[in-house]
């Protein structure tokens, strides 16, 4: 005989039932999956992170804000749901994690990034202000290392490479000179420099696929002590990588006394370097929803793809693409109030 359907659902099942079903569902949100998230954080203003003795900022309704993105490991829920939130992006750790480090020496390269910008941010802004600022060459930076190259894992980015088989280098040029006299499974000692630490590193060299030259698949960006002509800093606490530059060189003019905002309240996106060029970010869809949901007048971002992809979730916020920081400046200065 079939028993009755009621006795099969009985509240003693309901409740085991129930029980299974949040217990999974509280597995799924705790456990994390191999895969990252990108969230939108609402953009906050820079002024409070600067640092200077005696700020010439004049009291008005305006206002610089940085953006920036929340990325974290995905939970297996969200990577099992595409996400779960307004805004939201899942990512390969390939795309997140640079190749030959681990999860948190990617931290603490993003911590060492922000710190190079910040510097750099000073510098542009005090030089803008009419302050001479010095800089003095101090080897060749890592910005990027080639996939499956001989250097992954072995050297990382922002590592500053100050010598080469023993030879002093100051620039990128002295490693390249250096490396044309090498041949193809030569051991090349590389004398590092990452962040207080100083480091030997050998690496076999591979032939390039179309020189056939010797390489060990890095590239290099000049590296330089910069020297500020007055005692101003910036602290981002946690926040990391270069993406605030061209906010906090913004902000720290306007704390010297320059009207950059002219009232408006403005957030800006873009990596900065010290000849006031502006280079592309990431996350701009999160960080453009960040600068929407604080309400600023116009949102500042560099020029290209990063334009063309704000401008997709900008739902009526105005996107200015900028390629260098005088450009900024001068659209700032000739910002009218959105109609």
């Amino acid at each position: 005989m079939r028993r009755p359907l009621r006795r099969i659902f009985s509240p003693t099942a309901l409740v085991a039932l129930g029980a299974i079903l949040a217990a999974t569902f509280a597995i799924l949100w705790i456990v994390p999956s191999q895969e990252y998230i990108f969230l939108p954080d609402r953009a906050h203003p820079v002024a409070p992170l600067v640092n200077l003795a005696h700020s010439a900022r004049q009291p008005e309704g305006g206002g610089i804000y940085y953006v920036d993105v929340i990325v974290r490991k995905a939970s297996l829920l969200e990577r099992l749901f595409g996400g779960l939130h307004d805004g939201a992006d899942l990512q390969k750790p390939s795309a997140v994690v640079p190749a030959g480090i681990s999860d948190s020496q990617r931290l603490d390269l993003e911590q060492r990034e922000m710190h190079q910008s910040q510097q750099i941010a000073l510098a542009v802004a005090l030089r803008a202000a009419g302050y001479k600022v010095k800089t003095t060459p101090t080897g060749a930076v890592v910005s990027e290392l080639v996939a499956g190259a001989p250097a992954v894992g072995k050297l990382a980015p922002t590592d500053v490479i100050v010598g080469v088989d023993g030879k002093h280098v100051r620039s990128p040029e002295d490693v390249t000179r250096i490396m044309k006299r090498k041949k193809p499974g030569d051991v090349v000692t590389f004398t590092i420099k990452r962040g207080l630490q100083t480091k030997l590193v050998p690496i076999k060299t591979i032939a390039d696929g179309k020189s056939k030259r010797a390489i060990v698949g890095i590239f290099l960006d000049p590296a330089e002590d910069i020297h500020l002509p007055i005692a101003i800093s910036i602290d981002a606490g946690n926040v990391g990588g270069p993406s605030a530059g061209l906010a906090f060189a913004l902000d720290a003019l306007q704390e010297l006394g320059k009207n950059v905002d002219h009232g408006h309240r403005i957030a800006a996106t873009g990596e900065i370097f010290l000849n006031g060029d502006v280079g592309p970010i990431g996350g701009i869809k999160q960080k453009t929803i960040g600068a929407r949901e604080a309400g600023v007048d116009a949102f500042l971002v560099p020029a290209g793809e990063n334009a063309r992809d704000a401008r997709k979730y900008a739902h009526g916020l105005r996107i200015i693409p900028v390629e260098t920081f005088q450009q900024a400046l001068r659209a700032l200065r000739t910002l009218r109030p959105q109609s």
